[in-house]
Parts: C-alpha cells; structure tokens; sequence
C-alpha cells in the first residue's frame, strides 16, 4: 500500500523562500508509484496543505491530519524541508516525536545542537576537532571591541548563533566596522558567534544513511566569487561549487574520517552537509547543517548525483530509513 508523506516546507526563518523550493523539488521526484505525496506549508501565521490547484487545507496540528472532502488523511512520514526555524532547530522534530510520527531528519536534541554553533563547537572540541578561535556576545551584552580584536583578530567573521549560514553573516576587516555587523547578526538571532578567519580551501561534505548504512558523499569545493560564501554564493550563482574537490588525496581522506566521526558521534540521521576550511592538510569545521538544501542546484544533490544517487533514491531512501 502507498505511503501518505507530507513535504514540509517553509518555516519561520529568512529562508522560506529556499525551503518553499527546496519542498517542491522533493514533491516532484518522490516516486508516485509508492508515495502519495501531500505539500505542507508551515508558516507562523498557519499551518497548510497546498494542493496542485494552489487550494489550501489547514492542518490539524493535534495529530498533524488533514481534511480532504470529508475524509481525514493521516501521514505516514514526514519529509523534512525545512532550513532554519521549526524544521531545523529541533522544535519540528519533538513535535512529530510525540506524536509519533517517523521524519526524516535527526532526532530533537541532535537538531537543537547542530542549529546552535556556539554549541556544537564546543562539544566537538574534546573529541579534537579542529575550530576557529571564536567569541560569544548575546544581545545586551556590553560589547569589548578591543578584547574581541584581540582574540580573534582582524579579518573574523560575526554569524548569528542560531540562524543557520545565509543571513546574519558578515565578514568584518576593521574594528570600526564590528558594531555594523553585530547589529546585522543580531536582527537574526539574540545569540552571537565572532570567529577568527581561516584563510584556505573551503569544502562541503555531505553525511547520509543510504541503504542503511552511512555514506560520506563526493566532497564539493566551494570558490566564492564574493569575499565568502555568502547568500549570493550559495543561491544567486556567484560562485564554482566544484565535484569532486580539487584536494589532495591526504585532505579528501582526513576529512571524510572527520565528517563521518561527527556524524556517528553525534548519532545524525538523515542528511548532514557540514562545512570545513584546510588550513594546510588540517580540516577546520565551520558548521553542520541537518536540513540541506535540495533543489537540484544544491550541494548535497550533486553530490549525490556524482556517486550515482538519482534525487528519487536519494529521496526514498529517507523516508524508507525513517520507517525502519
């Protein structure tokens, strides 16, 4: 019998927008034949299924149904889409937990944890992963440009904690400039992280269970034709997102053992996609993201085509591993 899978996409954060298309590209390769695939829009303002004809159905947030002519549709599986707020940041995942319905992302606290980069950077630290030098700031918080110049140094990075890595970034190169950027991070999260700038080749690694087992992707580099890989790099064209990477083989084996060490360690399921920079042989990670982008322009995708996984394996093999 086919499966009831609802999309989730959307969400709360500034990147509707990529999860709204994200959602769609899921809609359209999950194979007919064993799914029967429903578009859930979630925004704060409402809770929706979207049908081919743009007509909307509201959902019962009790049991996350619906009702179509009369007839109330439960859901199987949930297939997460969702980049940043509730989808990403564990608030989705404990929903769906209670009420027991399998999705196809990491579980609450794995979600919560890899959201916040304050966070996940400190408990990854003991294990010897490697970091940049960072700073904390929250909002309210007396703001010490000269201590922050001097311990992370000049260029550094001031992200959001909590707002995964497209908004609330900015590259800063003079202390004067610190107080711009702050406030920038700060209209995206109460939580700020200041990092330290690594100066080397940037890659993404993306970390999946396919077939019941866990599979380290191709691993992409990511040239930024702007000062970082920024909103525009990652969306608007405005960089070379090249797989497999230009790395040595020394490199491409250090960071694989470290992407899938992270994922184990910190027991992901789903996908992962996580960021690093080589300062020499030496992977330094930047972030996890546990919701990736999955429009056939996005990293993880391609990747995955690169080893042979067509967007529909890749995309019932996460709803299969989340029904086992």
């Amino acid at each position: 019998m086919k499966k009831n899978i609802a999309i989730v996409m959307g969400g709360y954060s500034s990147e509707f927008g990529i999860s709204i298309k994200s959602g769609n590209v899921v809609y359209r390769y999950l194979d007919r034949e064993k799914y029967n695939p429903y578009r859930i829009v979630i925004t704060k303002e409402k809770w929706v299924y979207l049908n081919d004809m743009g007509e909307e159905f509201p959902v019962e947030k009790s049991d996350f149904s619906i009702e179509i002519d009369g007839a109330k549709i439960h859901f199987d599986c949930v297939f997460n889409a969702i980049h940043g707020t509730p989808g990403e940041d564990g608030l989705l995942q404990a929903y769906f937990k209670l009420l027991d319905i399998p999705q196809t992302s990491c579980n609450h606290y794995e979600a919560a944890l890899t959201f916040n980069k304050r966070d996940l950077l400190s408990t990854l630290k003991p294990y010897g992963v490697h970091c940049a030098i960072s700073y904390y700031l929250n909002k309210g918080d007396t703001v010490n440009e000269d201590a922050i110049v001097d311990k992370v140094g000049l260029p550094c990075f001031v992200k959001a904690n909590r707002a995964g890595s497209s908004y609330g970034v900015a590259k800063v190169y003079k202390k004067e400039d610190l107080m711009a950027a702050l406030d920038n991070a700060f209209s995206e999260d109460d939580q700020v992280i200041i990092e330290s700038f690594l100066d080397g080749t940037e890659v993404s690694v993306g970390v999946i269970t396919y077939k019941n087992r866990v599979t380290v992707l191709p691993i992409t580099e990511i040239v930024s034709d702007n000062d970082f890989f920024d909103f525009e790099a990652k969306y608007e064209g405005k960089s070379q997102e090249i797989t497999p990477a230009r790395i040595s083989k020394v490199q491409e084996d250090s960071v694989r053992q470290w992407a899938e060490f992270i994922y184990k360690t910190l027991g992901l399921k789903g996908y992962s996609r996580s960021e690093f920079i080589f300062i020499g042989d030496t992977p330094f990670l930047l972030e996890v993201n546990t919701t990736p982008g999955l429009t056939e322009e996005s990293i993880l995708p391609k990747q995955a085509k690169e080893a042979g996984i067509s967007l529909e394996e890749l995309f019932a093999s996460a709803i299969e591993e989340a029904l086992r």
